[in-house]
């Protein structure tokens, strides 16, 4: 079965027909998600605003790439150590 992907406004959305009284189980139906899912949602945007959960998610996003570059900076000076390390 093919995962579908929520935009952080459907979410959003959800989480606060939540708040609002509905049940868990009719935005879990609606949506075709499961209680799980929507619990982890809910951990994760509860209390967002969607301008809030965007800049949440470039935030993720720049993080990740800066992970990457200082992974890779690390792999090269562990290999120029390397070759500094070689006697001639």
């Amino acid at each position: 079965m093919k995962k579908k992907r929520y935009s952080e406004e459907q979410i959003i959305r959800a989480i606060k027909e939540h708040e609002a009284g509905t049940k868990t189980d009719d935005i879990c139906r609606r949506l075709g998600i499961s209680s799980a899912t929507f619990y982890n949602w809910r951990s994760k945007y509860a209390g967002l605003e969607v301008n809030e959960a965007k800049r949440l998610k470039e935030l993720e996003s720049e993080n990740a790439k800066l992970k990457k570059l200082l992974a890779e900076t690390m792999i090269e000076k562990e290999a120029l150590k390397d070759v500094l390390s070689k006697k001639w």
